[in-house]
């Protein structure tokens, strides 16, 4: 589901982590709100971390240098959700064997990353 604007966030849950190629939930599944509560419970059981499941963006397709977009790429649906400030620390290290990312490490300038998401997403960082 793209949104044509960011998911607010609760209190507390400041740090946004991606998490590409995730999907909670199939875009014509009737039971959404399930899978995201389920996705809040597990992460709460594997990484005894609470988190606010955001959304999922399917992503723009590479570019060349030329600024063409490049075939077969894009539409790999990333899963974006926040990370509560007291859980932060604990989910610090293990979330590196899954692949989760910081999203201010995926939108640094040096990351190809930042240019296959929305540009309304570098609103979720808090620093």
């Amino acid at each position: 589901m793209n949104l044509n604007k960011n998911v607010e966030r609760k209190d507390g849950y400041d740090q946004v982590c991606v998490w590409p190629a995730c999907i909670v939930y199939h875009d014509d599944e009737e039971n959404k709100e399930t899978k995201i509560s389920d996705f809040e419970d597990l992460m709460k059981k594997h990484f005894n971390a609470d988190v606010q499941f955001l959304e999922q963006i399917y992503t723009y397709p590479d570019k060349d240098e030329n600024g063409n977009e490049i075939p077969d790429t894009g539409e790999r649906c990333d899963l974006f959700f926040a990370v509560h400030k007291d859980s932060v620390m604990s989910f610090a290290i293990p979330r590196l064997a899954y692949g989760i990312r910081w999203l201010e490490d995926v939108l640094s300038p040096e990351n190809y990353a930042s240019k296959i998401y929305p540009q309304r997403i570098f609103e979720y960082q808090t620093w």
